[in-house]
């Protein structure tokens, strides 16, 4: 049977705070619906949520389990936004379809608290808003036409000066930054599985442990095979991020599976609590190479960045962010390190997600780079408005050839690679042009 989460990572804290695994057997019959979705993250659980409230048969395979990928493992901040400034996204992608994603970009946070408030998803959401930070003054500057922009389009970004930064982290390390009213946070895994379990009130017929492992076309339709069973469907979405597998051609080698790693502290005293983060916003940091962090529900202070490219299950290979921690709360250092756990997430050649329609009734949607928790859920529910019958160039994202990456064997050697030369500038004060 397929690893569950608790033990492929057996130190992620989610797996001990989220609500419990939704009870999805594999499919052991031939079955037929009219959508298929193959990949139980946000993206394939919003769009099949979203169809069957459309009124469509939908059935979704989930390989392992809903959550399982980088939905269950992730940072559990909901914020807005692209890795580009607006105007950059505007530019690479065009005036339609730049504008169309940067629109939904920007309020996606406001799109997912409303799904999950409609759908009643217990996830510990707590929309406190969003910090975005410069140490270096390279990054003020970035972080000024940042305001700018968003406000252009009607959002309303603050921008933050030392004094209030660092009333609000507790760390005097950061000169300025911007704050997002409209983001927060939410356990990821707990979001996960209450929209598996939404979206099989809604009807989907949803199979967990079931693998495809071919998609073969067949008639006007397609059938998926599995271990035990088959789908037949008229279309099919796949919705695999950093998780693609082989079942179609070129998948995946057309994105890189980046590790992100994440350590969470014991629950912090009530002396700790009013000083580290007491404004319980989530933050990430402007550098080249982000480090993340927030505070749950129960006071713990997680944090997470880049590490080891690989599965990785010692506390010795999270060392560089306890030493980060250290860094800015110096208080942590008698504060235990409880949990520690990594996952990988789909990287694109140019960081913006793909639409893909590679063959007629094949919908391939992936690759946030990182930006996922608001934005797929949000693509999912458009993508599901394409497949009841709006015209695929209605979509936020032009549809897209499959381009395989150069050298793709590869891809550790380059992401480290990256990753130094980001450390590198972040030490140096400089900021990547874009």
């Amino acid at each position: 049977m397929p690893t569950p989460l608790e033990l492929d990572a057996p130190n992620c804290l989610y797996a001990a705070t989220a609500s419990a695994p939704i009870g999805a057997p594999e499919l052991d019959r031939d079955i037929r619906a009219q959508i298929l979705v193959v990949g139980g993250g946000y993206t394939g659980l919003s769009t099949a949520l979203h169809l069957a409230e459309l009124g469509r048969s939908v059935a979704l395979l989930e390989a392992r389990e809903p959550g399982f990928g980088a939905a269950g493992r992730n940072g559990g901040q909901v914020n807005a936004g692209l890795k580009y400034e607006p105007a950059t996204a505007e530019r690479m992608l065009g005036p339609v379809y730049g504008s169309r994603l940067v629109r939904i970009a920007l309020r996606a946070p406001d799109f997912l608290f409303a799904l999950i408030g409609r759908l009643g998803i217990e996830c510990e959401a707590n929309r406190c808003g969003t910090l975005r930070l410069a140490h270096a003054p390279a990054q003020v500057g970035r972080l000024r036409e940042s305001v700018e922009e968003w406000r252009r389009r009607g959002v309303p970004l603050e921008s933050w000066t030392r004094e209030q930064v660092e009333a609000a982290t507790g760390s005097s390390r950061y000169l300025a930054g911007t704050f997002d009213p409209s983001g927060g946070s939410v356990n990821p895994l707990s979001l996960a599985r209450g929209l598996a379990r939404a979206a099989v009130r809604a009807g989907v017929e949803l199979h967990a442990s079931t693998r495809v492992t071919a998609l073969e076309p067949e008639g006007s339709g397609w059938r998926a095979r599995a271990r035990l069973g088959t789908v037949r469907a008229d279309r099919v979405v796949l919705a695999t991020d950093g998780y693609t597998d082989d079942v179609w051609s070129d998948l995946k080698e057309s994105v890189v599976p980046i590790f992100s790693a994440i350590i969470a502290t014991a629950p912090l005293p009530p002396e700790l609590l009013s000083s580290v983060l007491p404004g319980r916003q989530v933050v990430y940091e402007a550098g080249n190479v982000t480090v993340y962090y927030r505070r749950d529900g129960s006071g713990r202070l997680l944090m997470g960045g880049r590490g080891p490219q690989r599965r990785a299950l010692s506390r010795e290979h999270y060392g560089h962010l306890v030493s980060y921690a250290h860094e800015r709360w110096p208080a942590l250092e008698r504060i235990e390190w409880t949990h520690w756990w990594n996952g990988q997430f789909a990287v694109t050649s140019d960081f913006l997600p793909r639409f893909h329609m590679p063959a007629p009734g094949l919908y391939i949607l992936l690759g946030y780079s990182g930006r996922g928790v608001a934005l797929s859920s949000a693509l999912g529910a458009e993508l599901a408005s394409v497949l009841a019958g709006a015209p695929a160039e209605s979509f936020v994202l032009p549809v897209s050839a499959i381009r395989k990456m150069p050298f793709h064997r590869f891809w550790r050697l380059g992401v480290n690679a990256r990753v130094l030369y980001g450390r590198l500038l972040d030490r140096l004060g400089a900021v990547k042009p874009w």
